[in-house]
């Protein structure tokens, strides 16, 4: 897939986007600390995985995603770009498909995947990796 042309402010913007540390996962960082966990962030679960989670617990074998709406089609607060439709339509599509891979490749190997979304109330969310952990 090769990259459209796009105008200078929007590039300067897109290239502002965090890979991590966003508000939404540092707020979930900071939850999970309160309640006395502890995590390796931005790690791959384990070797041979070339995919990094948000928040991983190695000895219990979860791995939990904090997904943007945008960047993961959110089904209640994605946007469509009107510049560059189909290329962003298909950079979207094939991050959805790579995150469900993600997921299968995990699973196969006995890890258990928590993806919440950056909208979602922290407590919830917190309340989602907590049930996962068991």
């Amino acid at each position: 897939m090769s990259r459209p042309l796009t105008d200078a402010a929007t590039s300067a913007r897109l290239s502002k986007q965090r890979r991590r540390d966003t508000k939404p996962e540092v707020a979930l960082r900071r939850e999970l600390h309160r309640r006395g966990l502890r995590y390796f962030v931005d790690r791959a679960p384990f070797k041979g995985l070339r995919r990094r989670a948000d928040l991983v617990f190695p000895r219990r074998k979860v791995a939990v995603y904090v997904d943007g709406c945008f960047w993961h089609s959110c089904p209640e607060h994605a946007t469509k770009p009107r510049n560059n439709a189909q290329w962003w339509a298909d950079k979207l599509a094939a991050n959805v498909a790579r995150d469900r891979n993600t997921d299968e490749r995990l699973e196969a190997e006995g890890w258990a995947v928590v993806r919440v979304w950056e909208h979602e109330p922290v407590a919830d969310a917190a309340d989602k990796v907590v049930r996962a952990l068991g």
